[in-house]
């Protein structure tokens, strides 16, 4: 599995090697007892947000390749301009040159770039692959976009289901992050790879979380495939990037990664609450949603 953040040489092994590996031999276990931490959006932060598993690791680790190879471009066409307006000015050329064709450099200009491409292309596509499709998923995930919230079936437990809705401003509580938290969270177990069957009810909607590596689109009428894993516990926070509608700008997701024994307890008690109700959340004051120009109840969102 790709360390975070290795760097060029790691990315550029990936390029030459065997196909990235979902299941890594002698990796370290996943971390389940360090303090869950929360990642989220910051303002006027820059550069990628923090992994939290092995998807987004390699992720970093693309984003790096490319960016020293967008330096290196940059570098060099800008010392090539200062020297051609230092070395071809009036004064040092009063009779400018009349060549018009220069086989040796047309050749340079048009076969470095492909080799470029090339290096970028070879990882980018075995990134693409490696994200498309779970191996040996530990349990399934039916993720389903609606307007404007999300619906999460678990048919590993017997199809236990449950719809999730944000938390409007006024109903916050300390410490909870604005037009980002949900009533009902997606729950995961840490360090099991996770499949996400993904399909929409109305239109395209788009379930991204940046920090687990996961953006898929939920398409009516199709079932797209995806996985992530995350190999700490934590909360991770992230929204629909498919402008869906009026609401778009307020369709949170949280997914929370928390170690076996807890998940258990948990299902447990998710199985009675969202059985009993035909798969959804009963509606609370809590989750009313406010849109921009005017207020959107809760069974308003549930049309």
């Amino acid at each position: 599995m790709l360390p975070a953040r290795a760097g060029v040489a790691a990315v550029l092994a990936l390029a030459a090697g065997p196909a990235l590996a979902q299941q890594a031999t002698g990796a370290a276990a996943p971390n389940t007892s360090a303090s869950p931490e929360v990642i989220a959006p910051i303002d006027w932060a820059m550069g990628l947000q923090r992994s939290a598993g092995p998807v987004k690791d390699a992720i970093h680790d693309f984003n790096d390749l490319v960016m020293y190879i967008i330096v290196a471009i940059t570098v060099f066409v800008g010392a090539l301009l200062a020297y051609v307006v230092w070395r071809f000015r009036a004064e040092k050329n009063p009779v400018p040159s009349r060549t018009s064709h220069h086989t040796l450099l047309e050749v340079a200009w048009t076969v470095v770039p492909v080799l470029i491409l090339i290096v970028i292309a070879i990882p980018s596509f075995r990134l693409i692959y490696y994200e498309d499709r779970a191996v040996d998923a530990d349990m399934t995930i039916n993720v389903t976009g609606r307007q404007w919230f999300w619906h999460y079936a678990y048919p590993d437990a017997g199809n236990m289901a449950f719809d999730s809705y944000p938390i409007a401003e006024a109903d916050l509580k300390p410490g909870q992050l604005r037009n980002l938290e949900v009533d009902n969270p997606l729950v995961i177990p840490v360090g099991k790879t996770i499949r996400v069957l993904t399909t929409g009810q109305d239109v395209i909607h788009s379930f991204f979380v940046p920090s687990l590596g996961v953006q898929k689109y939920t398409i009516p009428g199709r079932t797209l495939e995806t996985w992530f894993k995350a190999d700490r516990a934590g909360t991770f926070y992230g929204q629909c990037n498919q402008i869906c509608g009026q609401n778009h700008w307020f369709m949170p997701i949280v997914v929370k990664a928390v170690p076996q024994a807890e998940y258990d307890a948990w299902l447990a008690d998710a199985r009675t609450r969202f059985t009993a109700d035909n798969g959804v959340a009963p509606a609370a004051p809590a989750v009313a949603a406010v849109a921009q120009d005017g207020a959107t109840t809760v069974a308003e969102l549930r049309r």
